[in-house]
């Protein structure tokens, strides 16, 4: 059901729905909204195992999505997996993207997206069976500096995890001098052009070829969004031309070094494109932390292979840290 409110999400009826992954039989997952505070309401999905005994408080962990991804596509493969373990896992849409509220859609900055973290704390803290001491974060490629930008700010969060990390704002900020100044100039006037415009990245229906004159690493993004594997209708774009200014401008994992003494743990392997981010992050990051470099699996395989993602490291790693 859509809504005339543009901070209100939309909710899912069950003839919408669509997920890449098949949910877990001895798994339930219920749609729940809840705001951020900066009064976007967020869609997400909340996974627990069918026989939690819901009289009794358990760990908790939010989980975030790639850049431009929703939360039918990793997070909830994720959720799936670790909902299985005991945890209680809520997946989200981040705000003006997917099933959530905001106007323009797939606007962004850094702030938003780590406030979309900081969002599901507040409400996983409000679950009569969720431990506000054991509530943890988990960011999947560039939610993964999101998430740990959220913890460096939100004592909350007892405990962080990347897969194959993106640092977006790093990334949208290493153009310097000529190069730099002409894409403010692009980008500051095309708020007078249209500030709506979000390129689209990936084909409306799946594909089963690629398209030419790809680089190795949108090939890689491309097996993945623009076929049936991980293809979703709310994941074709990224964000609005005019929301790269602030990832420009704004740092978002300055100060993680200020997560400890809570624990982090970042997951890559040795075939993942984005290693350097783990690599160069991990290097900031003061003690107690943790790094698993599994020996196979390209980036994207990180999304939704689960003989590849190392689910077992992450469930040793939020039971000994929440």
């Amino acid at each position: 059901m859509m809504t005339n409110n543009p901070m209100q999400a939309t909710r899912v009826q069950a003839a919408d729905e669509y997920y890449i992954f098949t949910l877990n039989e001895h798994v339930q997952r219920t749609h729940v909204y809840y705001p951020t505070r900066f009064g976007v309401e967020i869609a997400a999905d909340l996974y627990i195992a069918k026989d939690l005994d819901l009289t009794v408080k358990h760990p908790a962990l939010v989980v975030g999505p790639p850049f431009g991804g929703v939360k039918e596509q990793s997070p909830g493969v994720y959720a799936n997996q670790l909902a299985q373990r005991g945890f209680v896992v809520l997946a989200f849409d981040p705000a003006y993207h997917g099933y959530s509220g905001g106007m323009p859609r797939y606007s962004g900055s850094p702030d938003t997206y780590v406030e979309d973290f900081s969002a599901g704390v507040d409400f996983l803290g409000t679950r009569a069976y969720v431990s506000r001491e054991q509530i943890g974060a988990l960011g999947i490629c560039a939610s993964g500096g999101f998430a740990l930008a959220a913890a460096a700010q939100d004592a909350r969060i007892k405990a962080v995890a990347t897969s194959v990390m993106y640092d977006i704002p790093h990334l949208a900020g290493l153009a310097t001098g000529t190069a730099r100044a002409a894409q403010l100039k692009d980008l500051s006037l095309q708020r007078w052009a249209d500030q709506t415009v979000a390129p689209l990245n990936y084909p409306e229906q799946p594909v089963a070829t690629f398209p030419e004159g790809l680089d190795p690493v949108a090939h890689e993004f491309f097996s993945f969004y623009g076929f049936k594997r991980g293809w979703h209708p709310h994941a074709l774009r990224n964000i609005t031309a005019v929301s790269n200014l602030s990832f420009m401008n704004f740092e978002a994992t300055r100060r993680i070094n200020e997560i400890a003494p809570r624990a982090v743990l970042m997951v890559t392997s040795e075939e993942a494109h984005s290693k350097a981010f783990t690599d160069e992050t991990f290097a900031r990051l003061a003690e107690p932390k943790q790094r698993v470099v599994m020996p196979r699996g390209q980036h994207v395989d990180f999304y939704d292979d689960v003989t590849v993602i190392p689910f077992d490291q992450f469930e040793q790693f939020f039971k000994a840290n929440l």
